[in-house]
């Protein structure tokens, strides 16, 4: 069998087998990648051109659509690519990289989540304090700690995972390569363990977010319901529900893909779970979040 130093490509799993089904998938995968470029585009153009949106919260909103436009571009080319021409495969060297970048991008995108969660909670807990709390400086530590937080990740369970020996064939249950896939097939018992406690590091710093953001959502909404008008309630739950969707839906796909028992284990179950938290998350975030800011759609007139 070969081992990480000689093998020359991967198997990912195909969406179909019958080729009207390829195609479909492909210009499914095609529209929510234009839609994730147009959207996430048109962010980054008006926050970088329009003066008035230099606050805290849009500077954030500009890093997030970076890590949306990583994550898009990191997996659905690829996927576009094999359901095109009905292939499955993907070279040692792409697949590392692929694996690199996805979970160097979706860690930042939860850590820079992470962060927005605390800029509403001042935003409405501590308006008075807004502007010491999330000063230039402070938003530039917090965005550049979270995307320290996602290369640092990225590189060590990379490097581990294709430092392992790998004997189990090349097939990867996954539509790209995902590291938890890739290391079912080591056979390197040392790779296995230092995997599970990087993994378990990792699970636990994102188990202090998801706690954070927890905590700072009860404190938002108690502090949303002793507004007085029902107008300013409506106002401030408009801003915040949507963001605590995303983050929901994020946290709970990812979850149960790596959490779901073995009995209810399928591969078109896998996959769409997959699509869920790596491709559909990346495509909304411009609409449910940003489209939504009347200052950011006048920008976007403004700008074009």
């Amino acid at each position: 069998m070969p081992n990480s130093s000689s093998m020359a490509q991967f198997l990912l799993l195909a969406f179909s087998d019958r080729r009207e089904l390829q195609l479909l998938h492909f210009w499914l995968f095609l529209g929510i990648s234009l839609a994730a470029l147009l959207g996430n585009g048109l962010i980054l153009s008006a926050v970088a051109c329009d003066q008035h949106l230099h606050t805290p919260r849009d500077f954030f909103l500009l890093h997030l659509s970076f890590t949306d436009l990583g994550c898009i571009c990191t997996t659905v080319p690829k996927a576009m690519h094999n359901s095109l021409w009905g292939t499955t495969t993907i070279s040692y060297t792409g697949c590392a990289a692929q694996a690199f970048f996805f979970l160097f991008f979706i860690v930042a995108e939860f850590s820079l989540l992470t962060i927005m969660c605390y800029d509403r909670y001042v935003a409405i807990c501590k308006p008075l304090h807004y502007g010491t709390l999330l000063g230039n400086r402070a938003c530039a530590h917090m965005a550049a700690a979270a995307w320290a937080t996602g290369f640092l990740n990225a590189l060590l369970h990379t490097a581990n995972t294709f430092s392992s020996h790998l004997c189990q064939g090349n097939a990867l249950g996954q539509f790209f390569c995902e590291i938890p896939h890739i290391l079912k097939l080591s056979c390197s018992h040392s790779g296995y363990f230092r995997e599970i406690g990087l993994i378990t590091f990792s699970a636990c710093l994102g188990f202090s977010c998801s706690i954070f953001i927890v905590f700072s959502y009860v404190q938002i909404f108690r502090a949303v319901m002793r507004i007085p008008s029902e107008e300013g309630r409506h106002k401030a739950f408009s801003k915040c529900l949507p963001h605590l969707a995303m983050v929901s839906l994020f946290v709970s796909t990812g979850i149960f893909s790596c959490l779901k028992l073995p009995s209810i284990s399928s591969s078109s179950l896998d996959l769409s779970l997959s699509v869920l938290y790596s491709v559909v998350p990346p495509a909304l975030n411009p609409l449910i979040y940003n489209l939504r800011n009347q200052e950011l759609r006048d920008a976007i007139r403004n700008t074009f």
